[in-house]
């Protein structure tokens, strides 16, 4: 395999295209319009920069790694893409559009794979042109600096799709763990609860924004607190996989707390937006509650 296809431009996608091009790869990367994916490009240029300014990488190697990437208009030169992955926003309905859209393309023996972070790859699996080809594979946020990756296979799924994206995996350096078909699949079946239920502490007044933060960062030697990493991660994208989590199981354990409906719906998104948990507008985050 010498070529992927990456079908989101956003920060996720980006990232994936950013370390498939390090590895050796040619990187088709598209986006809603060839203006966006050429925009997710010059954001990789932009993170290359810097690495190269602090003495991380050669100028000659981030160029290297840039002209692998290819921005595109449409799915059509993914044709020749041995693995295409779709790294869009977590809504069910867009990424089913992507797969029935790209699997007019897709070669007879590449994948298909999801980046989803909560949805179930059984049902995805129905809007790609064939499942046994179809699987999840997550990457965690930023993309170039985490070492994980979830593989998720669906009911589907064949011993030889595991198979070309453990070499991907692999040939990536990064770490991989695989997980069976349930929502939220590993990290996030145990990471959101949590989110959520520092969500519920707060809005029923157990303690301060800081103060949850700060016990739950230095009482479980985590790197950051549940809020902040909320606001890091997303409170939209906290919601929707909350969401999945919910309707899928139907177990109440997994209800999104009013706050965090709430503070999704005043469009308090976290540091994306400026502003969630935490208010980023000044230099130093202050809490928004």
């Amino acid at each position: 395999m010498r070529a992927v296809g990456v079908i989101g431009a956003g920060q996720m996608g980006a990232g994936i295209a950013q370390v498939s091009a390090g590895a050796g790869y040619h990187v088709y990367l598209s986006d809603l319009d060839l203006a966006k994916a050429e925009e997710g490009k010059a954001g990789i240029a932009k993170a290359l920069s810097r690495l190269v300014a602090k003495e991380k990488m050669s100028a000659g190697d981030a160029e290297t790694l840039l002209s692998r990437i290819e921005p595109v208009a449409s799915y059509e030169p993914m044709a020749v893409a041995g693995l295409i992955i779709e790294a869009a926003t977590e809504r069910e309905d867009i990424k089913r559009k992507i797969f029935e859209s790209v699997g007019a393309v897709l070669g007879d023996q590449a994948v298909l794979a999801s980046n989803t972070s909560s949805i179930p790859i059984t049902r995805l699996a129905q809007s790609s042109p064939d499942p046994q080809r179809f699987i999840g594979v997550h990457f965690f946020n930023p993309v170039p600096v985490m070492g994980l990756i979830e593989i998720i296979r669906g009911l589907a799924t064949t011993d030889a799709t595991v198979d070309v994206v453990r070499q991907y995996g692999e040939a990536l350096g990064k770490q991989l763990v695989f997980a069976n078909d349930a929502p939220g699949f590993i990290v996030n079946r145990v990471l959101m609860p949590m989110i959520n239920e520092a969500c519920f502490a707060l809005g029923e007044g157990v303690a301060t924004m800081r103060d949850i933060d700060t016990a739950c960062q230095l009482g479980l030697n985590h790197p950051m607190g549940p809020l902040t990493l909320a606001d890091f991660i997303g409170l939209d994208t906290c919601l929707e996989i909350t969401n999945v989590l919910f309707q899928s199981t139907g177990d109440p354990k997994f209800r999104p707390a009013p706050l965090l409906q709430k503070y999704v719906e005043a469009g308090w998104f976290g540091r994306k937006t400026k502003r969630g948990f935490y208010d980023y507008s000044g230099e130093v985050a202050q809490p928004t509650r």
